[in-house]
């Protein structure tokens, strides 16, 4: 199994005069997740929806769970060779970006979507897992989660379901 390059991350902002300019350009390092299936490397947060962009905050040093609850979490998941995710629900609505490798979208209903490069998920509330199929390669999936309200059947609220603690820096 080969490491993936770090993820590099380009954050712009303004100058004094008003002019846009690169105010961060760095590689960052990647934790493993709690379940140790993955690699995540937390790539940016919002506190607020609509987010502020006068807020001076380096989006990767506020402490977050899995979710930002009010605003919104960039990360970006290695998914180690052979690999499981936990099944789980947030509170938020998740566009999962695969960026290399390929990944199992798991459902309750034992259904399996695989998911390719290029290929891009629209997580609605759902209990859900993520298993890459590979014996030999790490997938990569940029996940962009934004708060909100609980998904729904006949009126009744789902419950999330949280695998575990997510590490806040990572």
């Amino acid at each position: 199994m080969s490491a993936l390059p770090p993820v590099r991350r380009v954050v712009t902002g303004h100058d004094a005069a008003g002019k846009a300019v690169v105010i961060a350009d760095a590689l960052l390092d990647s934790r493993p997740n709690p379940s140790g299936d993955a690699l995540f490397t937390l790539v940016w947060t919002t506190a607020t929806a609509p987010v502020d962009n006068d807020d001076a905050t380096d989006g990767r040093e506020r402490t977050v769970g899995l979710t930002q609850p009010g605003g919104s979490v960039l990360r970006a998941v290695d998914l180690l060779p052979g690999k499981r995710a936990p099944m789980h629900r947030t509170d938020s609505l998740d566009y999962g970006i695969v960026l290399s490798g390929a990944i199992e979208l798991l459902l309750d209903d034992d259904a399996v979507t695989l998911v390719e490069a290029g290929g891009i998920i629209i997580q609605r509330g759902t209990i859900h897992g993520w298993r890459n199929p590979s014996a030999d390669t790490t997938a990569r999936v940029a996940f962009a989660l934004l708060d909100a309200t609980s998904a729904t059947v006949d009126g009744v609220a789902l419950p999330a379901i949280h695998p575990g603690a997510v590490p806040s820096k990572s």
